[in-house]
């Protein structure tokens, strides 16, 4: 417990220092609101428009839209970005500082990126549920609003995945703030992962509704254990043994990526050049 306490520290700082942006939460859920609704929107008159599609559709109208409004919630919990204290360390140069700690650096960055990206979903994902899960109901639009898990099998698989889908974008966020490092910007990056992270991730569409020759090869890479995996659990189109498989491949992907990182931090480390005055 003595040496995780340094990092407990870390992420609790940040995870506490974000929740004070209560603007940014707000308005960040007027967005994304904003969005899921054109989605539900368009995905409703698809469905009701070809009923042929709908019904060979691996996923049904309403777990779709489930689906919708909790992307949009948990839009937060993706690594869309660099770590923007990294990218600023480094632009300054202070990331010496973080060099000069008596602790790990990439457990610090790690640690510290989690607690980022959830202290900016948790608020988000609490508004959306009080918007698309209780207040369309009581507006007579049930049938366009977030659901709860058809099963407790479905809840308690969510519960599990969650976390690792955490874990899984801390650690690919890492990969993103180690580029940063190495080059001395962010922009490029935060360019080239952003587009990447839309489409594989489901965010831009439930990765199920792909077409099915590309359906393997879209569950087996690490974005979809960010978002679409913990999703298609929550409304019950992973089940069983393919449940298993998605809670294996987060946990797989978590620990590739960690290790990965940690070997191109120590290159990277060994030949950083510090800028700034």
């Amino acid at each position: 417990m003595d040496a995780a306490r340094p990092y407990l520290a870390a992420f609790s700082s940040r995870f506490l220092l974000m929740l004070q942006y209560r603007a940014a939460a707000i308005a960040g859920f007027a967005t994304q609101c904003w969005w899921g609704g054109i989605k539900v929107m368009i995905y409703a008159a698809f469905f009701a428009a070809a009923p042929g599609a709908a019904a060979a559709s691996p996923m049904t109208l309403v777990q779709v839209i489930t689906y919708t409004w909790l992307a949009q919630a948990l839009l937060a919990l993706t690594p869309w970005s660099a770590d923007p204290e990294v990218a600023l360390s480094v632009r300054t140069g202070s990331v010496a500082y973080d060099r000069l700690r008596p602790v790990d650096t990439y457990s610090l960055w790690y640690v510290r990126g989690a607690a980022w990206m959830a202290s900016r979903a948790l608020p988000r994902a609490a508004l959306m549920l009080l918007g698309a899960g209780l207040v369309l109901p009581l507006i007579g639009l049930s049938d366009w609003a977030w659901k709860p898990p058809p099963t407790l099998a479905a809840a308690a698989a969510f519960a599990i995945s969650l976390p690792l889908a955490l874990a899984l974008s801390a650690a690919f966020l890492m990969i993103v703030n180690i580029i940063v490092a190495a080059t001395l910007t962010d922009r490029g990056i935060n360019v080239l992962f952003n587009s990447l992270i839309i489409v594989f991730s489901g965010n831009l569409l439930p990765l199920a509704l792909y077409p099915d020759w590309a359906q393997t090869a879209l569950l087996m890479q690490p974005f979809a254990g960010m978002m679409d995996i913990p999703l298609r659990l929550y409304v019950g189109q992973l089940s069983g043994v393919d449940a298993l498989l998605g809670l294996g491949l987060q946990a797989f992907w978590t620990v590739a990526l960690i290790l990965l990182g940690r070997f191109a931090m120590a290159r990277v480390m060994r030949r950083l050049e510090v800028q700034g005055g």
